[in-house]
């Protein structure tokens, strides 16, 4: 029996990782993948993080490099495993969590090497689950090369022809940014898309939203429900220069298809090639215990928290703040959620 079995070994989970091991538990932390940061590696090629250095550092070991610069992927995953190494964080690759039950006094986990039983269970996985890919996406004809964004690596994995990026976050627009390159790219966006620098006078806009308060604006608080509401921005110009160019058609949101044929929200409708689905992620299926997800199946918890005892998320999007989801704020979550289940 463990005192706390953590699933999923990214940021989120080697944060929490990091706390265990100071408060002396027996954990450890199980993950699907194969190796340390593979999630991280498995995104597209071009990926640069819009956050700096400075602000893409877990608790008690920093990020190196010049921290007014970018990281990339590959530096992530390095910094990750480095990170396990040099805390010793105990991490089971290679297994799949099956199911899980909340059983009288502690948590059964089923996975594809074998059962576990802990008093607490943390929930790792941030936001990014499952492939969230609509509906429709079964209507349209099979000639069709749809992907979602979590699958795309590189251009070379298109057909020839347009294509159609569906939704309007950050992966999806520096996505279709590159995509632009080289064919003809719409991007399709629910809501009206609002533009921030990624420097502000030679400093990371980051830096700039520390010191403004920003990143420490919880989800209840004036300013973070006003965020909260207007959504994520798009960090840096690339987007908008190429919208402004005509190189990136910008259309409404999708509202339904048939065959080869995408009908937007303003009646208008598009003939596709490829359409890359940047529409997110849903919660995993093993998740079976009452009382975690509300009736639009959105987690319920308070910082992490759940009303059901023992079980805990990290990573999600504004757990608390608006840096939760991010490496920079994940460890200010990790540390609160351990000190309340050592009663603290």
């Amino acid at each position: 029996m463990y005192d706390t079995i953590v699933i999923g070994a990214g940021q989120a989970g080697v944060s929490i990782g990091y706390y265990l091991k100071q408060s002396k538990q027996k954990f450890i932390i199980l993950d699907k993948s194969d190796e340390v940061g593979e999630s991280w590696k498995d995104r597209y090629d071009s990926l640069v993080l819009f956050t700096s250095r400075m602000y893409s550092s877990l608790p008690g070991m920093h990020l190196e490099g010049e921290k007014h610069g970018f990281p990339s992927k590959e530096e992530i995953v390095a910094y990750l495993k480095k990170y396990v190494e040099r805390f010793d964080i105990p991490i089971q690759l290679r297994t799949e969590v099956i199911s899980v039950l909340k059983l009288k006094n502690h948590f059964l986990i089923k996975t594809n090497q074998q059962e576990y039983q802990a008093k607490n269970l943390v929930i790792a996985t941030g936001p990014f689950h499952i492939p969230n890919i609509p509906s429709i996406s079964k209507n349209l004809a099979a000639h069709i090369h749809q992907i979602h964004s979590s699958q795309y690596k590189h251009p070379k994995q298109l057909i020839p022809g347009n294509v159609l990026v569906v939704g309007g976050g950050n992966s999806g627009a520096q996505i279709a940014v590159e995509l632009s390159k080289e064919r003809v790219t719409y991007l399709a966006c629910r809501n009206q898309l609002i533009y921030f620098p990624l420097v502000v006078g030679k400093r990371s806009i980051f830096w700039w939203f520390d010191k403004l308060g920003v990143l420490n604006a919880s989800n209840t608080s004036i300013l973070g429900k006003f965020m909260q509401k207007k959504g994520d921005p798009i960090f840096g110009c690339e987007l908008k220069h190429a919208i402004k160019q005509k190189e990136i058609i910008l259309k409404k949101r999708v509202i339904s298809g048939k065959q080869n044929e995408i009908i937007f929200e303003d009646s208008s409708t598009l003939e596709v090639n490829n359409i890359i689905w940047a529409t997110g992620f849903r919660n995993p299926c093993w998740m079976k215990i009452e009382g975690v997800f509300d009736k639009e199946g959105r987690i319920i918890h308070h910082r992490g928290v759940s009303a059901v005892e023992g079980l805990y998320f990290i990573g999600l999007p504004w757990q608390h703040r608006r840096g939760s989801a991010l490496l920079q704020g994940v460890g200010n979550d990790a540390e609160y959620i351990v000190k309340r289940m050592n009663g603290k």
